[in-house]
């Protein structure tokens, strides 16, 4: 039985395969001075205003206390500011300072030649992105 739940469990093998790729990933982004999470995170809020904490979350499949755990880092180094969102006291809005987008912009051709080199080894990178979407609809 080990062995079969060793060479089946869909788990183990996306876990195992995400690890890999955050590792080569976090070494690319180093010199940004950004971690994949830390980037993915940043790119969630690349938008014209703010955005709702539970959007963000949903986007990165996050739930609220593990991505509050994270934006402190982001915070504290004066790349993201929070604010409560005027429509709901409990919720928070979340946005990139100045300094989030000059660090998303310097750590944007490095994602790009990153990705590059991780897609080519696929045979077909679309397909794999549109079955784990597929997944990740059937779950949630």
């Amino acid at each position: 039985m080990t062995l079969h739940v060793r060479d089946t469990c869909l788990c183990l093998h996306a876990q195992r395969a995400a690890r890999v790729l955050a590792r080569r990933f976090d070494e690319a982004l180093r010199p940004a001075g950004l971690t994949n999470g830390q980037f993915s995170m940043l790119m969630s809020m690349n938008r014209p205003g703010p955005v709702r904490m539970r959007e963000v979350a949903t986007l990165l499949g996050m739930d609220r206390t593990t991505l509050t755990a994270a934006l402190k880092t982001l915070e504290k180094r004066g790349l993201v500011a929070t604010q409560a969102d005027p429509d709901d006291r409990r919720g928070r809005m979340l946005a990139l300072t100045d300094a989030g987008r000059d660090r998303l912009a310097e750590a944007l051709p490095i994602w790009i030649e990153a990705h590059r080199k991780v897609e080519v080894l696929l045979d077909d990178p679309a397909r794999l992105r549109a079955g784990l979407n597929a997944l990740t609809a059937a779950i949630r």
